[in-house]
């Protein structure tokens, strides 16, 4: 085998072993973005602990359909990186995909893969529509917190009431 192909392997199993610790990715058309905005971008994605990183579609290909995911084939044409996440923060690489995609009408989100379920980019879309898991644990509190504070506010009212 020559040296390239020994090269070219270690990039494929460099990448499963990512996308099988991987809790989420998502395949981005970055074509037209600047270096500085590129350099910007990644410095999201580093301050919400996702891994950024652009391979030739053919080995990520070839590491997707080793893993058993063939879905993705269709989307590994043109320019293509990788946003993946192993943190509980499933939705960081399509909430910052996504932000950067508004401001800047050059990025693309095609397709990803949450909890080894496959996403569209309409189900990418939604997803990053969501709230992070802080954000959501945050609205639970509140929602579990609302009627104890309404007591304690007719409680307090009653009681001021009755000192009047």
């Amino acid at each position: 085998m020559s040296k390239f192909q020994d090269q070219k392997k270690e990039v494929v199993a460099e990448i499963k072993n990512k996308l099988k610790d991987a809790q989420a990715f998502v395949l981005v058309d970055y074509k037209g973005i600047s270096v500085a905005q590129d350099t910007e971008m990644r410095a999201a994605f580093r301050e919400n602990n996702v891994e950024y990183k652009v391979y030739k579609n053919r080995l990520l290909k070839i590491a997707l359909n080793d893993l058993g995911y063939t879905d993705f084939d269709s989307a590994l044409v043109g320019s293509t990186a990788i946003a993946l996440t192993k943190t509980d923060e499933i939705n960081a690489p399509a909430k910052i995909i996504k932000e950067k995609s508004t401001a800047w009408k050059k990025l693309e989100m095609k397709c990803g893969m949450v909890e080894g379920k496959y996403f569209n980019t309409a189900e990418c879309m939604a997803l990053a529509a969501m709230p992070s898991r802080q954000g959501l644990i945050t609205q639970i509190a509140s929602l579990l917190i609302a009627p104890i504070s309404g007591l304690a506010r007719a409680l307090n009212a009653v009681a001021e009431q009755k000192e009047a």
